[in-house]
């Protein structure tokens, strides 16, 4: 059996480091497409070129990027460091869906794997759903494939993320039923009562938003889907009682109750949630 790339990487880093540090290296790693995301403890900083040399020979990726920091602000911008290679644009395909980027300036989270082909399943039939975190069109573009009949309204702030929305929702033929929005969610003109179903995709949390959602929901009722990070214990029930108490203070009404899944861990202690909440604006 042939022995892992972490470990054929690490025997590269033994070799001039030492046993000990070289045990200090994880094993994990984001692959998008050509590119490759690692993160690295401060003690092997100086080794960043060599592991990106190993890792670009082993997985036969273009480009090695270090992550130097956390996803930074509201325009969602990774923090990371080259360490070997170049180009840094690149294609991710999951589930028949395809997102073009540039790893090294617009984030895409592979965890996020199951909740976009969740969310994708739970839009309805010639359902008006309102995606106001649209990224490069992360959840969009998988629920229009799944759905011609429904209509999509994509709102982005990120200048970047917004050319590379515009060009993956043509990539992947849906440009015609996706209505693509640049500007801020909160001042860009966005029509009244107009949707069945309104996507939250903010973290650290969308919760602020529900205000700006809810005079966006169809008056007879529609959906929300909140994202938001929780502590990890008691995290889907903590996070739906939030989501509701956000959902009345600003005179919604809950026509069911919340339902909170979790999506992934989110650092130490801490949860990635969803919560599904039927509501009727105010």
């Amino acid at each position: 059996m042939r022995t892992p790339p972490a470990e054929r990487v690490r025997a590269r880093l033994a070799a001039v480091a030492g046993a000990e540090l070289a045990g200090t290296m994880p094993t994990g790693y984001q692959r998008l497409g050509r590119v490759l995301v690692l993160r690295l403890p401060p003690s092997l900083a100086p080794y960043r070129r060599l592991l990106g040399d190993a890792w670009r020979e082993e997985l036969g990726v273009e480009t090695v990027l270090v992550r130097s920091g956390p996803i930074d602000g509201e325009l969602r911008e990774p923090r990371l460091e080259l360490a070997s290679g170049g180009p840094t644009e690149t294609e991710v395909t999951e589930h028949g869906s395809r997102w073009c980027l540039d790893a090294g300036r617009i984030m895409f989270a592979a965890g996020n794997r199951t909740e976009r082909l969740r969310f994708a399943r739970v839009v309805r039939a010639g359902e008006r759903v309102l995606d106001l975190f649209a990224g490069i069109g992360y959840f969009t573009v998988p629920a229009a494939r799944a759905h011609r009949d429904a209509r999509f309204v994509a709102v982005e702030k990120n200048p970047v993320a917004f050319a590379y929305l515009v060009q993956n929702l043509r990539r992947n033929g849906v440009a015609s039923r996706v209505r693509a929005v640049l500007g801020d969610n909160r001042s860009v003109p966005l029509e009244p009562a107009s949707s069945d179903r309104v996507l939250l995709g903010y973290l650290p949390s969308s919760l602020p938003w529900v205000r700006t959602a809810l005079p966006l929901l169809d008056r007879a009722g529609g959906a929300l889907h909140v994202h938001l990070v929780a502590d990890a214990r008691g995290a889907v029930a903590r996070a739906s009682a939030e989501v509701a108490a956000e959902v009345t203070r600003h005179g919604g009404r809950l026509l069911d109750p919340p339902r909170g899944r979790e999506v992934k861990p989110y650092g130490p202690g801490r949860t990635h949630v969803v919560v599904d909440v039927t509501v009727r604006p105010p």
